[in-house]
C-alpha cells in the first residue's frame, strides 16, 4: 500500500499540518514552508520546528515534503525574474533542509517570451546554480509534470528529460508525477494497456528510478485540454480507474502519494477524508 496523505495547511503552525494529517489517518504530508504567493519569507522559529519534527515522529508520519513557492520561474528569460526564482528556490531548499523534509516539488517554468529550447536551457542553468549552492543538503528538488498551459515547460516527458541531462550532477532532482497534470498534457491512464504505455514512455524517457511521489488529482476538464484544474478523486474526467492503476502498480508501493484535490466539508465529513476513503477501496 502507496503512503497516503495529502497537501495539509500550516495556519497556526508547522505542527498543526502534521496534527490533521494525523487525524486523517494519512501516513504523509505536504506543506508550503512560507506564503506560496509571496517573494518574501519570515525566518523560521525553532520551537515551531522542534515541534513539527516532533509531530512527525510521535505520529508515524514519513517522507514530508514541500511544494515551492508558484512565482517562482526558472524559465524565464527575464535577468532580474531568473536571478530572484534562483535565489527564492535556494531558500526553499534550505527551509525544507531544516524541517527535515525528503524534497521540494516545484513546476519547472516557463519560457513566456523565448522559446521551448531556451527554456528549457535556463531551467537547467538555474537547477544548477541552486543544486551548487546547497551542495552537501540531502532534500531533493522534485520536479513536477505540468498540464501544459500557455508556456508552461515539463508537460511532455522529453522537457524532463531534456532538463535532468543538462544538469552536470543530477543526484538530488527527482520527478513527482501528477495524475491530472498528466490527463489534460494527454497521456491515457484509463485502461491498464494506456497506464502501462504510458509508465513505459515515462521510464524509456526519464526513468522510474526517478520518481520520487505522486500528486494524487481527479480533473475538471477534459483529457488533451492543457488545463490545470483539480477536482475530487472519482468526480472529473478521470474516474476511478487511473487511481486503481496508480495505486495498485507495484513499482509505485512505497511512495508517497499527495492528494491536491479541492478542500471543503460535504455531508460532516471532510473532502480529504472521502478522498482518502475512495483511494483506499481501489487498493488490493
Amino acid at each position: 500500500m502507496p503512503l497516503l496523505g495529502a497537501h495539509m495547511s500550516v495556519a497556526g503552525g508547522f505542527h498543526n499540518a502534521v496534527d490533521a494529517a494525523a487525524e486523517h489517518g494519512m501516513e504523509c504530508v505536504q506543506i508550503f514552508t512560507k506564503n506560496n504567493n509571496q517573494w518574501q519569507a519570515r525566518p523560521m522559529d525553532p520551537g515551531s520546528v522542534d515541534l513539527f519534527c516532533r509531530r512527525l515522529e510521535e505520529t508515524g508520519i514519513r517522507l514530508p515534503c514541500a511544494h515551492a513557492s508558484y512565482l517562482i520561474n526558472l524559465g524565464s528569460p527575464k535577468e532580474d525574474l531568473w536571478q530572484k526564482s534562483i535565489t527564492a528556490m535556494t531558500i526553499e531548499l534550505e527551509r525544507a533542509e531544516v524541517l527535515g523534509l525528503a524534497g521540494v516539488v516545484l513546476h519547472p517554468g516557463s519560457f513566456t517570451t523565448s522559446s521551448e529550447e531556451e527554456g528549457i536551457e535556463r531551467i537547467s542553468e538555474a537547477l544548477d546554480v541552486v543544486l551548487l549552492s546547497t551542495d552537501g543538503l540531502d532534500v531533493e528538488v522534485w520536479l513536477e509534470n505540468t498540464a501544459g498551459q500557455g508556456t508552461n515547460l515539463g508537460h511532455r516527458f522529453e522537457q524532463l528529460e531534456a532538463i535532468i541531462s543538462r544538469l552536470p550532477d543530477a543526484s538530488r532532482v527527482g520527478i513527482c508525477l501528477d495524475s491530472c497534470h498528466l490527463f489534460a498534457a494527454g497521456y491515457a491512464l484509463e485502461s491498464p494497456e494506456e497506464y502501462l504505455q504510458t509508465m513505459t514512455e515515462f521510464d524509456e524517457t526519464v526513468g522510474r528510478d526517478r520518481l520520487r511521489a505522486w500528486h494524487l488529482n481527479d480533473s475538471k476538464r477534459e483529457f488533451g485540454s492543457r488545463v490545470d484544474r483539480h477536482e475530487t478523486i472519482g468526480e472529473g474526467h478521470l474516474g476511478l480507474e487511473p487511481f486503481r492503476h496508480i495505486l495498485n502498480d507495484p513499482l509505485s508501493a512505497d511512495l508517497p502519494m499527495y492528494l491536491e484535490t479541492p478542500k471543503g466539508d460535504r455531508d460532516d465529513r471532510t473532502l480529504d477524508a472521502i478522498n482518502l476513503e475512495t483511494l483506499r477501496s481501489l487498493a488490493r
